[in-house]
């Protein structure tokens, strides 16, 4: 078998599950990971029985253009014959021509929206029955290529000099054609000074003076289109907005992304999956933010952010997402850490830049969900608050630190406390008594249930949660997420049902015995894994990254990444909280690791499993568990 995904996207828990399905199954599965071009599959076909394609980002006809050229030129060689599927979110309208068009191609079969792991493996049986296995005794290293570690940057927690930092910025601005446009940053500047700004209406939510602020995402290619939605929005009472950046864009492909806006111009319609920021340049977006008057972001996971953030900025966005960790090990195969901290230490510094020169806060959000599958609060909150460290080191005076709901009530409580509360006491400790600190609760980030009632009281009793921990901001979510990308009508649905929830939350009382419970496991935690981060970099924040990450003392549960050990694998404990299946080599205190051993041995005695020998098929069980619709009530406990 071979397995990969194709294209720009990053989603990988769905293909580790399928690799681990496929080899408890028998298959010998030679995977390829994440973000491969088309020549890598047909590289290695003739020495497979099938291969299986995943893309989840909806330009799936990107991607294959080439693939009839070469289906015909391996036939024409009279290679072995593999059987060719496509699955994921291949179209972003969901078109079922799409799927006649890619089967035309050559594929056996396409899965346009989610399938179980039992369904494939059937499919597979069955498709692959009387058929000769393909002979894999040619096969080598030049077939299955490893990915290539090359050294990184040279990265320290001092503050990016300013002649290195201008002299650097020339060279960003020449990536593509628009970025001359954001050159001039007092022009910039005086055209900021005049827009919504993001952290002051965070600032509203942080003195009680306003209530919480619900914000979707949402981009399509078409900049009329983008600005009708924003109007919608609008009228619906959000208080601050964002574009949604294609995944074209996230990679640096500008060619491509240019290539797609012609086609949704061509269309009227978008074939893209967001907007494509970069190539819009400043000139339109500034007529966009002139003409809707609310705060805006730019919200993408750009492996180079660095003009993306330039022309985001000069076009009157005053909140910009991400960083070296949350963007970069759960979404990139081969991204080396030292070169993510130096890209985003020039977009921390351009940040910060605006404030020391202008006296303009803009505000740096943190993406805090990792994988967003069973994910361990400390791991989230460590990634957080160390990227909120390096941001704050180079000049940004608010911060925004986000976070995924889990699923259990009190845990995700007590993370969002914790998480705020460790960010005050770390800038103070560090002498930053001057920074904005926010909190941003992302609702369920994982895969969604397919029962549309599921999914909507998941989201309304989300919101719930997300006003007992005292969020600034809630990412919201749509009923429609398992099924397709979600409309505008689809967003709303979801903001409405968001706004209920949160007003639902003045008759909640939240277990509070429990949170506190949960609020010291999770400080003893973070403690630790802090602390060997700062020992293994020799008190430096970023070398402590980089080296924390090589000897898996940071470990993210599904990350793609060839710089991620993963050795860690979490589950559910009985009340639904997440915990360590495998601490790995998270440098943890003796009694954290039985604390979590403890857990799982109850759920594993619960489900009838073996410890040592079933971990996996927990695992399994619940990544599968909410899509399934396999749960009673929202959140679990």
């Amino acid at each position: 078998m071979l397995l990969g995904g194709i294209g720009g996207d990053s989603h990988s828990v769905g293909l580790a599950i399928l690799r681990q399905a496929l080899q408890t199954a028998g298959y010998r599965v030679h995977y390829l990971g994440i973000q491969n071009r088309l020549e890598a599959f047909f590289r290695a076909a003739p020495f497979c029985s099938a291969v299986l394609i995943s893309n989840m980002d909806g330009h799936a006809s990107h991607y294959l253009r080439e693939f009839p050229e070469l289906i015909a030129q391996h036939r024409a060689r009279r290679e072995h014959a593999p059987l060719w599927y496509l699955g994921g979110n291949i179209h972003v309208h969901g078109s079922a021509s799409q799927v006649r068009e890619i089967l035309s191609m050559g594929f056996a079969r396409v899965f346009p929206s989610f399938v179980d792991v039992e369904t494939v493996l059937q499919l597979l049986e069955n498709d692959l029955s009387g058929r000769a296995p393909a002979s894999l005794h040619l096969v080598g290293a030049e077939i299955f290529p490893q990915p290539a570690h090359h050294p990184g940057q040279v990265v320290t927690d001092a503050r990016v000099a300013l002649t290195c930092f201008h002299e650097e910025r020339l060279g960003v601005l020449e990536q593509w054609k628009t970025g001359h446009e954001a050159k001039d940053l007092v022009d910039n500047a005086r055209f900021l000074r005049e827009q919504p700004s993001f952290s002051r209406a965070q600032a509203l939510v942080s003195t009680g003076e306003r209530p919480l602020l619900l914000q979707p995402r949402a981009g399509i290619a078409l900049l009329e289109g983008q600005l009708e939605m924003f109007r919608r929005f609008k009228r619906q009472g959000l208080r601050v907005l964002s574009y949604q950046v294609d995944s074209l864009t996230r990679q640096g492909d500008y060619a491509g992304a240019a290539e797609g806006l012609r086609a949704s111009q061509n269309a009227g319609a978008s074939t893209l999956n967001g907007l494509p920021v970069v190539n819009y340049g400043v000139g339109p977006l500034r007529r966009v933010i002139s003409t809707i008057g609310v705060p805006l972001q730019t919200r993408h996971s750009a492996r180079d952010p660095r003009l993306l953030a330039e022309i985001s900025y000069a076009s009157g966005v005053t909140s910009f997402e991400g960083g070296a960790i949350g963007y970069n090990i759960p979404y990139y195969r081969d991204y080396p850490l030292e070169d993510a901290i130096h890209a985003w230490q020039h977009v921390d510094r351009l940040t910060g830049l605006y404030h020391e020169e202008f006296g303009i806060v803009l505000d740096r959000e943190l993406f805090g969900p990792l994988t967003a599958t069973l994910i361990p609060p400390c791991l989230a909150l460590v990634a957080t608050l160390v990227e909120a460290v390096l941001a704050i080191q180079q000049g940004v005076k608010c911060v925004s630190l986000g976070y995924a709901e889990q699923g259990n009530r009190a845990q995700d409580i007590a993370a969002m406390r914790t998480l705020r509360q460790m960010a005050h006491e770390m800038a103070h400790h560090l002498g930053y008594r001057d920074v904005q600190i926010n909190t941003v609760f992302h609702q369920y980030m994982a895969a969604f249930p397919g029962s549309h009632a599921r999914a909507e009281a998941l989201i309304e009793h989300s919101a719930t949660t997300a006003a007992l921990a005292g969020a600034t901001r809630i990412i919201t979510k749509t009923p429609v997420e398992a099924l397709r990308i979600p409309s505008v009508e689809d967003n709303l649905r979801g903001i409405a049902l968001a706004t209920r929830g949160v007003a639902a939350a003045a008759g909640v009382s939240p277990d509070e015995p429990r949170i506190a419970r949960e609020v010291s496991m999770l400080r003893a935690e973070v403690d630790d894994l802090l602390d060997s981060l700062l020992r293994c970099g020799g008190g430096s924040f970023t070398r402590g990254v980089v080296e924390a990450f090589r000897c898996g003392y940071l470990d993210v549960p599904f990350s793609p990444s060839v710089h991620n050990r993963g050795l860690v694998a979490t589950a559910r404990d009985v009340d639904g909280a997440v915990r360590f299946l495998n601490a790995g080599n998270l440098q943890l205190r003796r009694e954290v690791r039985e604390f979590h051993r403890d857990r799982m041995q109850d759920r594993m005695h619960a489900e009838g499993l073996s410890f040592e020998k079933q971990g996996y098929l927990l695992v399994e069980r619940d990544v599968m568990r909410i899509p399934r619709n396999q749960f009673d009530h929202w959140p679990l406990a």
